[in-house]
């Protein structure tokens, strides 16, 4: 297994497919109840094939159900809890696209506004808008792809490092665009270094502040940060391990890092519970106007079982049931985090490992445990 590949998938967001005979969209009022047994299968299948610890927590209509199996620190083998704090990657992503759309909503910028508009000549197309980056339909290239070519030794040379956004896109802006500007969708963590650089010009405040004020505090996120650039997980946290691409050589344990090779696109401390309750104050539309969901639940096709909308991902299931949310990967962590259309059953997993192919694939399975229930033999 080679690291660079393992990692842009990562990075990309776990675009994994589902059979594409899917039945149609079931409503989320006649949800199955979830497998939890299923469930603790999956999380099993993925210590086994190398995750210390992996968890799952479900919020069904206030009813929350818990699985955890393995470690959440390999060096003291205290076991890992739904309540642990963690890196939740590109999940981020959703974050920072709520602060952007409420600014939207308030008439601080339009979505089809240029974005050399409100950052003049960051860009060197004036074709490329607000919402072309917010939905990954930019052509940006994403500057990861050349930070983890290769994997630890690329962890290692930006663990401690702090950029600058303008770094971050100079970066990007080294390689041709991948496609015009609202042509197709190509997934790049760029995109979202844009939308901070836009949430910090439109406001005056750092992301840090913003997120704070908008999301974090009025929904009692207690164990959600931004620590950027601090490099360590305050509070109970599940430790992160980075698979090195060389196979059977140790894990590297990645858990204390600036994080800041992705910041606004990915920097977000959290836990299963803040998640949760954070995707069902989004999907029943307490974050946003209805006008402002309704343009973030706007999808794109991505594949047979994928669509994206503006800083929103929406998967389709096998029993019908279409979820909504986000993935991410950052070094040490697999998150999924997704929730029915109208919020009222969530799902955050955690695996604590990256880079790591098998566990990658097998993540998107406790989506089908929690929202499609047991299935028939």
């Amino acid at each position: 297994m080679r690291g660079a590949a393992v990692l842009a998938t990562a990075l990309l967001l776990c675009l994994l497919s589902l059979p594409a005979h899917a039945a149609p969209p079931a409503p989320a009022g006649t949800l199955p109840r979830p497998d939890l047994t299923g469930l603790r299968g999956v999380l099993r299948t993925a210590v086994a094939q190398g995750a210390p610890g992996a968890m799952a927590r479900i919020d069904d209509h206030g009813t929350v159900r818990r699985v955890a199996v393995g470690v959440a620190d390999r060096r003291t083998g205290r076991a890992l809890s739904d309540g642990d704090r963690f890196r939740i990657g590109s999940v981020t992503k959703t974050f920072s696209a709520v602060v952007l759309m409420q600014l939207a909503a308030e008439g601080r910028l339009r979505l089809d506004a240029p974005v050399n508009r409100y950052l003049p000549g960051l860009l060197p197309d004036r074709r490329i808008t607000v919402r072309h980056v917010l939905g990954h339909r930019s052509g940006l290239y994403d500057y990861a792809n050349d930070l983890f070519a290769r994997t630890v030794p690329g962890f290692e040379s930006v663990r401690r490092e702090v950029f600058t956004y303008r770094r971050l896109v100079g970066r990007s802006l080294r390689h041709p665009r991948t496609n015009r500007p609202g042509a197709a969708y190509s997934y790049s963590n760029t995109n979202f270094v844009v939308v901070g650089m836009l949430i910090e010009k439109l406001t005056g405040h750092t992301v840090r502040t913003e997120f704070q004020n908008r999301v974090f505090k009025p929904l009692g996120l207690r164990d959600t940060f931004y620590v950027h650039p601090g490099t360590r997980i305050p509070g109970r946290h599940a430790r992160g391990y980075l698979t090195p691409d060389r196979v059977g050589a140790p894990l590297v344990d990645a858990t204390d890092q600036t994080a800041s090779w992705a910041q606004s696109a990915g920097a977000i401390i959290s836990s299963a519970r803040d998640v949760d309750r954070f995707l069902s104050a989004l999907l029943s539309g307490r974050l946003t106007s209805p006008a402002s969901l309704r343009e973030m639940r706007h999808m794109v096709r991505v594949d047979d079982s994928q669509a994206y909308g503006l800083g929103l991902r929406r998967r389709e299931l096998s029993c019908g049931v279409r979820v909504y949310g986000h993935t991410g990967a950052v070094q040490g962590y697999y998150t999924y985090a997704f929730a029915t259309k109208d919020g009222r059953r969530s799902l955050t997993a955690l695996a604590t490992t990256s880079n790591n192919g098998r566990v990658l694939d097998t993540m998107p399975a406790t989506l089908e445990s929690a929202f499609c229930g047991k299935r028939p033999h």
